[in-house]
């Protein structure tokens, strides 16, 4: 039904609204709100608008790959685990109350306490507690010191500063209400919200962070059901910005048409699939473990790259992307670059699995792009050809798929990940630190003692070692994800947009504020 509801609204031709009716800028997109609340969302979906509205301590200027200020006028460490960042002086929520350390202290302090499954609590393992030293200092108290990545932990999903007169201390707040509490101290402020059909956005005038004045004032965002008709809005002008996702075959027709231009960007896109360690197949760890090695032998990524993405993406053999310091590659080295049947099926007659194997595997054809569904019935007949496996193969839409998943409602499931900062660690830590991101029941104290060691580790080299040992072990001895592919951002803009360079970098927040026309 809703996808119905929304065809109505952004279907072929349907024209400009808000924003683009005064001269701003129509943002189209096939992705989904998950929640605007902080608390709640760690996905890009939900990071997008998070990215518009809400301001960070330190943030990740365009291009730039350190964090710098935001709301913070400067922050450092006066001691290995004490951080400490003064604020700018007359900081404001754009419903007027004042912005203070004590609502730093508040949006820290919330987002452990309410610890949502589907949240990014996670990246704040490290933190043990926030102070709120006076008006405009705010000073974080971390478990291990040297943490070489919390500066950078600031700028993500979890550092978003919200207001604490809008926001309840202790439960998720719905995106009606937070859009009506108008809790925004970002470059924009949220002007009217549909979920997942039209958002409108407009300039804060009292913004005063890193990323500077908008420049466009007006920008709305319009939420299609399909990429086809988001192909179509670009192709016609009825939208002036295509960002997430359309179709590798509707990516190379576009190339080819003098009316847009397709832009590529770094980004460090993974895609995978996760293992339930609790409700997966297998009676014993031991024969789980057999399952998930047979699987990693079984699939075929260069036919995944070549057959349904057309090369935009490339095979991936570590949950670290090619190109980020540390990078190996275990999984082509322990099972191979290509299908291996025999070797699949010893690992499972050596743990005593009967095969076939049936698996209950899930996807999502609406978050991660329209092939999904090419790649995972890909994937289904690269399973079942080796007659190890019979996969009954099924789809949910987003929002209730991002809550199924973290209640143990699929045992294997597909996901897909953007980095939250420039950094290999945060391909390792979100995964696989104890109360992951997953939430598919992996956690063991080896690996958890070699990420704190990595995180910790001030010198380069030694740090770069132990993020490869990580790599190698989760491949050999556990396999909680298989990494499939990764890929880059993509955006196509109509003729005259510019700033769309400025905002595909390696920090994937996709910023509305450097864009014009």
């Amino acid at each position: 039904m809703a996808g119905l509801a929304l065809l109505a609204v952004a279907g072929c031709g349907s024209g400009r609204t808000g924003g683009g009716g005064d001269g701003g800028l129509v943002i189209g997109t096939t992705d989904k709100i998950f929640s605007l609340d902080p608390a709640a969302a760690y996905d890009q979906g939900s990071y997008v608008p998070e990215t518009q509205v809400y301001q960070h301590l330190m943030n990740f200027g365009p291009g730039k790959t350190e964090p710098e200020p935001d709301a913070a006028e400067k922050c450092g460490f006066g001691t290995p685990t004490v951080y400490t960042c003064t604020l700018k002086t007359g900081l404001k929520f754009a419903n007027g109350n004042p912005l203070s350390a004590t609502s730093v202290k508040y949006s820290f302090d919330r987002m452990l306490k309410i610890n949502d499954p589907n949240g990014p609590a996670s990246l704040l393992g490290n933190l043990d507690h926030t102070d709120a030293v006076d008006e405009r200092t705010v000073a974080f108290t971390l478990k291990n010191g040297n943490d070489q990545t919390f500066p950078a932990i600031l700028a993500t999903q979890a550092g978003p500063i919200v207001d604490e007169k809008v926001f309840p201390a202790d439960r998720v707040l719905d995106d009606d209400a937070v859009a009506e509490g108008k809790p925004f101290s970002g470059p924009y402020t949220i002007t009217s919200y549909d979920k997942n059909k039209l958002v409108e956005y407009q300039e804060n005038p009292d913004y005063a962070g890193l990323l500077g004045k908008p420049k466009t004032a007006s920008v709305s965002t319009k939420y299609y059901a399909s990429p086809d008709n988001l192909k179509l809005d670009i192709q016609n002008g009825a939208v002036d910005v295509a960002y997430r996702s359309l179709s590798p075959t509707d990516l190379e027709s576009l190339r080819g048409n003098d009316n847009v231009t397709v832009h590529e960007g770094l980004g460090g896109e993974l895609r995978y699939i996760v293992f339930n360690l609790n409700t997966m197949p297998g009676g014993t760890p031991e024969q789980k473990l057999a399952v998930r090695k047979a699987v990693a032998a079984s699939v075929d990524r260069d036919a995944l790259s070549t057959e349904v993405y057309k090369g935009t993406y490339t095979p991936a053999y570590s949950s670290v992307p090619q190109g980020f310091p540390g990078a190996t590659e275990p999984f082509k080295d322990l099972y191979g670059a290509e299908p291996n049947k025999e070797q699949a099926a010893k690992f499972l007659a050596d743990a005593g699995v009967a095969a076939p194997v049936e698996l209950n595997l899930q996807y999502n054809p609406d978050h991660y792009g329209g092939s999904s569904s090419e790649e995972y019935a890909a994937i289904k007949s690269q399973l079942e050809a080796t007659g190890l496996f019979r996969v009954n193969l099924q789809s949910t839409e987003w929002v209730t798929y991002q809550r199924e998943r973290a209640r143990d409602g699929y045992p294997v499931y597909q996901m897909g990940w953007f980095p939250d900062y420039p950094d290999p660690d945060d391909y390792l830590t979100p995964f696989f630190a104890p109360n992951n991101f997953l939430q598919n029941h992996f956690e063991d104290p080896a690996i958890t003692a070699q990420l704190t060691a990595e995180v910790t580790q001030p010198d380069k080299d030694k740090r770069l070692a132990i993020i490869r040992q990580v790599q190698r072990e989760m491949a050999d001895k556990h396999i909680s994800i298989v990494p499939l592919l990764s890929g880059k951002q993509i955006a196509i803009t109509a003729k005259g947009v510019q700033g769309t360079e400025s905002t595909l970098d390696p920090s994937t927040k996709f910023r509305y504020s450097v864009l014009s026309k």
